[in-house]
């Protein structure tokens, strides 16, 4: 593979994409089921859509009610270092399991990896809900359920994002994307609603239970949808010359590292969203830490705080594909609202502004996430989709671990209002490098790259 700049890389990748659609035939169907949304005329994608949501519902709101538990009931002290080490739990698995998790998706049918993903994570919901219920519920026993369901997850999202071309048509996969990442919005949502609510309830007995009813539910739709074979990419010299009947022989697997070697601006992209994760991420532990300190609110509050953020994000992932300018460009101006929408909160501690606040970080987040994973979607060979996606995730995740120990700690010494002037500041950075990649490569080469002017 040769590697592009980045905005030839971008360009080339809607040139492909079109120049398969009008290859494709447009399937023979009426109008008004052409009209339709994508999960319900395609009821396999549908089912597993649906199943995604209740799975990041679940492990979401788990989160949100386990941080709010910690901060509000659980421990006394140092509450801040003590949420910020279950998040940071929470978030080692998708790192730590990249390389396995990125071989068992290349191994074995996604459908049984996504079924058998939901279906333990489920089993490990309902056994902390008996432990719950049954009193004298240990903190470490609460960081291993978080540990467990993480860890399911850490398995089920990539898989799904590499399944997705099983699912859908050439021409539906930006719509397939864009209903996935919305689902992390719309899951985000709903558990930010239910996860602080339901502690102050039912506690972690009853959060339990309705994650555990949620999993289980997500296997039953995943086992139900029917998953369609489709061509990969060869690589490393594969012909098919060895295959019975000229097909295609089976290609081996690539080391994770050459994949992201042959995708240089994929690889700097990646590295410029990690360094921003360092402080996109700590949200999650300063919400709790300020709607007890500053707002000296409940669980209502911290649901009303996470719901904005989901709200924000689930419109930025439906509306993450009309923002003009190409990838890098309209990033870097979203990551640097994003910035001030973080640090706004640090300088006016009323309620609505810091929901409204949270609602526009969140709308950077959704927007800037479905344009990339698209263009991923597109530029990837679908032999390394598996590698690669695991590898997205891991180096994605990488920061939120250090995030939520080092804002976890520093928020038992500062205030949650520092903590938030400390996100803003800390995300210019990355901002201005994403802009620079995007101005590397002059629009005229661009242009020369694809044929002529777009």
């Amino acid at each position: 593979m040769t590697a592009v700049p980045l905005a030839d890389e971008a360009d080339r990748a809607d040139t492909v994409g079109t120049a398969e659609t009008q290859a494709r035939p447009e399937p023979r169907i009426g109008a008004e089921r052409r009209r339709a949304p994508l999960v319900l005329r395609n009821r396999a994608f549908g089912a597993v859509w649906l199943g995604q949501v209740l799975t990041q519902a679940a492990v979401r709101m788990f989160q949100v009610g386990v941080s709010w538990w910690i901060v509000a009931y659980a421990v006394p002290e140092a509450r801040g270092l003590a949420s910020g080490l279950f998040m940071a739990v929470c978030t080692l698995p998708a790192v730590a399991l990249a390389p396995v998790v990125a071989g068992a998706v290349a191994r074995c049918a996604h459908r049984s990896v996504l079924r058998t993903a939901a279906a333990v994570a489920g089993v490990a919901s309902a056994a902390l809900a008996l432990w719950a219920y049954g009193g004298g519920l240990p903190l470490t026993t609460v960081y291993a359920a978080g540990l467990a369901l993480a860890t399911c997850q850490a398995f089920f999202d990539p898989c799904l994002t590499t399944s997705v071309p099983e699912l859908v048509d050439d021409a539906d996969i930006e719509t397939a994307t864009g209903f996935e990442l919305s689902t992390q919005s719309l899951a985000g949502l709903v558990g930010a609603l239910l996860g602080a609510l339901t502690v102050d309830r039912a506690g972690v007995a009853g959060l339990s239970a309705g994650c555990a009813a949620a999993y289980l539910g997500a296997a039953v739709l995943v086992a139900s949808a029917r998953f369609r074979t489709v061509a990969v990419d060869r690589v490393d010299g594969t012909d098919g010359t060895d295959c019975p009947d000229g097909a295609a022989a089976p290609p081996r697997r690539r080391p994770l590292r050459r994949i992201l070697a042959e995708l240089p601006s994929v690889r700097r992209i990646l590295i410029c969203f990690t360094a921003a994760n360092l402080f996109t991420a700590a949200v999650f532990v300063v919400i709790p830490l300020y709607t007890r300190s500053v707002l000296l609110g409940g669980g209502g509050t911290v649901a009303l705080l996470e719901a904005s953020l989901g709200t924000g994000a689930l419109v930025g992932a439906f509306t993450g594909t009309r923002v003009p300018g190409r990838p890098t460009v309209a990033g870097a101006w979203c990551l640097g609202l994003m910035a001030l929408a973080l640090a706004l909160p640090g300088l006016f501690a009323q309620r609505p502004v810091v929901a409204g606040c949270l609602a526009v970080a969140g709308w950077c987040a959704g927007a800037v996430s479905v344009r990339f994973v698209a263009l991923f979607q597109r530029m990837v060979p679908t032999a390394d989709k598996p590698g690669f996606f695991a590898v997205m995730q891991a180096v994605l995740g990488a920061s939120l671990p250090v995030a939520s120990l080092v804002f976890g700690s520093a928020g038992d010494h500062l205030s949650p209002q520092t903590l938030c002037l400390a996100q803003g500041i800390g995300l210019l950075p990355a901002a201005c490098a994403l802009a620079l990649l995007g101005s590397r490569t002059p629009e005229a080469a661009a242009a020369q790259s694809t044929g002529g002017e777009r």
